[in-house]
């Protein structure tokens, strides 16, 4: 049978097809993109987000703007799944992956125009993402990534954001050890990285920590604050009297009994520390609650100790000083004690914290993050976090190309170049891919103060004399030079991943002609 196709659709239901669907679709992902736009590069702005019950969040990381906002139309959400994906891959280049997707949906919405089609739009955009890929791989730094690479890496991630009174450069140091510290013979060991924030004191406080930081306090007070050289036990079980499995009434009679109870009561506590020092623990963390007794006793044993230690501390803990986690104290064996060279309890303001540094087999390190304020710590959280990301990236998935711009101006013209030997219109969205790329450095300018099209026109002068030229903030303006002198780079797989998901997502999103929802 011929004739039109029916739609049954309930009466609650809406749709929207053809050129409205797309331009609805268009519109939405241009106006995420526009959202984050000006918080890129190292003169990007802070976008202040206040939620429904009154919390406030400062920021220009652009996965963390995507994650706040409320957005409901389903093409926006797309791209902020790009930036969530680019987040879970490389951790960083969230908003170039952002911007880059909203500027494909602008060029292909100028393709509508020209009635070219939107299978033809998204051969042309894969095609050219396939010979982005090529030109990344062309424009990596050759050679070793070297501790002055990987500080440039980390500087640049972090340069523009909110660190407080401590510099990128500063910072930059910081994290390469960190990365160093964990890294191992299979790769970056990124999960043995932990962040402690404490709010109070200066950023200029932020410091590396050999071993991991527990946020406990001893369970007495009369214990000592600090240990060297000591033996670990990591205890998996409550340190106070164990109650039967069934129940049952005892009935005494006499004041003999009472007193027998009450000593045997009082030597099931005195064992436990008995047990322990003769074992030779001078520091115990416990996961489960110490009596106060027990508390008291080990404290005159001169032991060190923490209750209610959680699972992720506990075995943190355990990991760093090289113990087993004990479930009983029956049968103690030394080789499920650990060791550590020191173990200090320091306090800010109402907080105390326990450094654990030096343990027999500690892989973990620690960031320890200060700040004056909750804004300032969360913020240098987020610029860490996206520091240790890129140079992991840059060691562990494909070294380093030019920064600032200038791997988007050598995509841009690699990608033109090849257009001519593409056929048909597809060769127009081959074209349209190689101007939205071009959207990069021309948010740079704009940010830094440069007019965008005058920046274009000198970046591409100076990539065809050098065949390498970028946006470098100076001062209060910026300047086209060569990112590889001035020492930016960003990593490739932040690029490569950028280039993939927001082609992914654009593509995607052309290719939706009509939108059925129910109201």
């Amino acid at each position: 049978m011929g004739g039109q196709p029916v739609f049954i659709l309930n009466d609650d239901s809406s749709r929207t097809k053809g050129r409205d669907a797309q331009s609805s679709n268009i519109a939405a992902g241009k106006a995420v993109a526009e959202a984050v736009r000006t918080t890129l590069g190292p003169r990007g702005m802070d976008k202040m987000l206040v939620g429904s019950s009154g919390e406030v969040v400062i920021t220009n990381d652009g996965a963390t703007i995507l994650n706040e906002m409320d957005i409901e139309h389903p093409a926006a959400q797309m791209i902020v799944e790009v930036a969530q994906t680019q987040e879970d891959e490389v951790g960083d280049g969230t908003t170039t992956a952002a911007v880059l997707a909203g500027e494909l949906l602008a060029q292909a919405e100028d393709l509508f125009e020209d009635d070219v089609h939107p299978t033809t739009i998204v051969e042309g955009y894969h095609e050219a993402a396939r010979i982005t890929q090529e030109a990344i791989n062309e424009i990596t730094v050759e050679g070793e990534v070297d501790d002055d690479h990987l500080r440039a890496v980390a500087e640049s991630s972090m340069t523009g954001k909110g660190t407080g009174d401590i510099s990128a450069e500063k910072l930059a140091e910081i994290v390469v050890d960190t990365v160093k510290g964990v890294r191992t013979d299979e790769g970056i060991a990124r999960d043995e990285i932990r962040v402690q924030t404490q709010v109070g004191g200066s950023s200029s406080a932020t410091k590396l920590v050999e071993g991991v930081i527990v946020d406990e306090e001893p369970v007495n007070e009369n214990m000592p604050r600090s240990v060297e050289d000591g033996t670990v036990a990591v205890l998996d079980m409550e340190l106070g009297v164990r109650e039967a499995n069934i129940d049952a009434e005892y009935n005494i009679t006499d004041i003999d009994q009472l007193n027998a109870a009450i000593e045997a009561e009082e030597g099931e506590l005195r064992g436990y520390t008995e047990k322990l020092s003769e074992a030779g623990v001078d520091v115990a963390f416990v996961t489960d609650d110490v009596e106060d007794r027990v508390a008291s006793a080990l404290a005159e044993a001169g032991i060190l100790a923490f209750e209610n230690v959680g699972n992720e501390d506990a075995r943190a803990v355990a990991r760093a000083v090289g113990a087993k986690r004990i479930g009983s104290l029956e049968d103690l064996d030394t080789d499920d004690f650990g060791y550590v060279e020191s173990i200090a309890v320091e306090t800010y303001g109402d907080d105390e914290l326990a450094f654990v540094e030096g343990g027999a087999e500690a892989e973990a390190v620690t960031l320890f993050l200060r700040g004056g304020t909750e804004h300032v710590v969360d913020e240098l959280e987020r610029a860490i976090d996206d520091a240790l990301d890129v140079v992991t990236a840059a060691l562990d998935s494909g070294g380093i190309v030019p920064g600032a711009g200038a791997t988007e101006i050598a995509i841009a013209e690699r990608v033109r170049g090849e257009a001519a030997s593409v056929s048909g219109r597809k060769q127009l969205a081959v074209e349209a891919f190689a101007d939205a790329v071009e959207v990069l450095p021309r948010t740079l300018a704009r940010n830094t103060g440069m007019d965008p099209i005058d920046a274009l026109v000198d970046l591409r002068s100076a990539y065809d004399s050098t065949g390498s030229a970028g946006i470098i903030s100076k001062g209060q303006t910026g300047e086209v030079a060569d990112p590889i002198e001035e020492g930016v780079f960003d990593p490739a797989a932040v690029k490569r991943e950028a280039v993939e998901s927001a082609t992914e997502s654009a593509t995607m999103i052309v290719r939706i002609d009509d939108i059925i929802s129910a109201d």
